[in-house]
């Protein structure tokens, strides 16, 4: 084989594991149901201007935010829907943040929800499948591990899901 014609090996994937203060119900719900009090405007392409932030809760169903007079943007897609333990979904932004209509350019994330004890959980987060983002898939993992990108969106889940008492979605114990 020569280079030119040796397949690219696939960029590592971002890791990261919190654990926070909820049942496994509570976090899986609060990272799905109640993506809207923790994900940040300045991550979608509404801006200030983002009503909320919406996963549709089946295999199947879309990611997508709804913007200003209720312009629906996907950005992913469910692979996956295993409550309390386990969550995968495409994701459709490519390396320009533009949305990626094409699954099958779209890297992966996956979240599994493991009981710690019965008031917190540990929640893993494996962001993977950069080789089929294409050329610009390993610079895009480079980009989004070396920002903090998933370490901070983390962070706040978990100040929401510390606060799920107080929470602004139905579905969490109080």
């Amino acid at each position: 084989m020569t280079d030119s014609t040796r397949p690219t090996p696939s960029a590592p994937p971002i890791r990261h594991s919190l654990t926070v203060d909820a049942p496994a119900a509570d976090a899986f719900a609060a990272f799905t149901e109640g993506m809207h009090a923790w994900w940040p405007r300045e991550y979608s392409w509404s801006g200030q201007l983002l009503e909320r932030m919406v996963m549709e809760p089946w295999r199947g169903g879309f990611c997508h935010e709804i913007g200003p007079y209720g312009m629906r943007l996907d950005w992913g897609r469910v692979s996956s829907w295993e409550p309390p333990q386990r969550l995968a979904f495409s994701w459709q932004i490519s390396p320009d943040r533009t949305p990626e209509p094409s699954p099958a350019h779209a890297s992966e994330v996956e979240l599994r929800f493991e009981p710690v004890d019965e008031e917190h959980t540990r929640v893993t987060l494996v962001h993977d499948g950069w080789d089929r983002v294409g050329e610009g898939g390993a610079a895009y993992r480079h980009q989004l591990a070396e920002s903090g990108f998933w370490e901070g969106l983390l962070q706040r889940y978990a100040e929401v899901v510390a606060n799920r008492h107080e929470a602004p979605w139905t579905g969490l114990s109080t």
